[in-house]
């Protein structure tokens, strides 16, 4: 049974994420930040005959919590097949890069970048361990460069700063997949497209079974490649 963590999953995407697939026979390490969260996210999948599936506490801001959370999988399973990097916050509006108040900028780029690198970079040795592992980084099409510059200013959104991160987020994932091309591990982004979750006050056009499907299908893809932008569909413009 492949192991897979996913950060954030305690609710929306990526819980749904955990629960499809749970579903598939995956084994699950759901992260989350607050324990009492994490277990009762559990206890919801098992009151619903899901028993593949496990609490572990991370906060991908910490490095304590993410180095301890490396500690408690490496005891139990010694590997990890998929690293999902799902952790994400929308940050406070407006988000103008004009004039957006700086500390909101990091509060963003903290979970959203520097949160994906630090958990990768910490669980890269177990994922090392793993027969075909991959790193899934959750993006979004408002970090895509070459959608933004060629939106109309009517479809432009006001979450600036928040695709910039997924834009760095980018960065990463075609940057770590070169550094680790001769490896069997393979890195790419997913956006789940317009989900309605609490990120997004729940306007989204999509339902979270919805997006979580597309993270699914590049999960179990078998030839993914390796340096790739998935949307539901297809790949989506960098």
């Amino acid at each position: 049974m492949k192991a897979v963590l996913i950060t954030g999953a305690n609710k929306g995407i990526g819980f749904e994420t955990a629960k499809q697939l749970a579903q598939l026979g995956y084994f699950i390490y759901m992260g989350a930040r607050d324990e009492m969260r994490g277990h009762k996210a559990v206890q919801k999948l098992n009151d619903n005959g899901i028993n593949n599936v496990e609490s572990v506490v991370i906060d991908v801001t910490d490095r304590n919590s993410v180095h301890q959370a490396r500690q408690i999988l490496e005891a139990k399973t010694g590997s990890l097949d998929i690293l999902i990097n799902n952790a994400g916050i929308g940050g406070e509006l407006p988000q103008d890069l004009t004039s957006c108040d700086l500390s909101n900028l990091r509060k963003i780029f903290d979970t959203n970048f520097f949160g994906a690198i630090q958990t990768t970079q910490e669980f890269l040795p177990l994922l090392r361990k793993a027969e075909g592992a991959s790193v899934i980084n959750i993006s979004s099409e408002v970090g895509s460069l070459a959608a933004l510059s060629t939106l109309e200013d009517s479809e432009r959104n006001r979450f600036h700063a928040y695709g910039l991160s997924k834009s760095a987020l980018n960065a990463f994932t075609i940057m770590l997949a070169n550094e680790l091309r001769d490896s069997h591990i393979t890195v790419n982004s997913v956006t789940p497209g317009h989900t309605a979750t609490d990120l997004n006050q729940f306007k989204g056009t999509k339902t979270v079974e919805q997006g979580a499907a597309t993270i699914v299908k590049a999960v179990t893809m078998s030839h993914p490649g390796s340096a790739k932008f998935y949307k539901d569909g297809g790949e989506a413009r960098w």
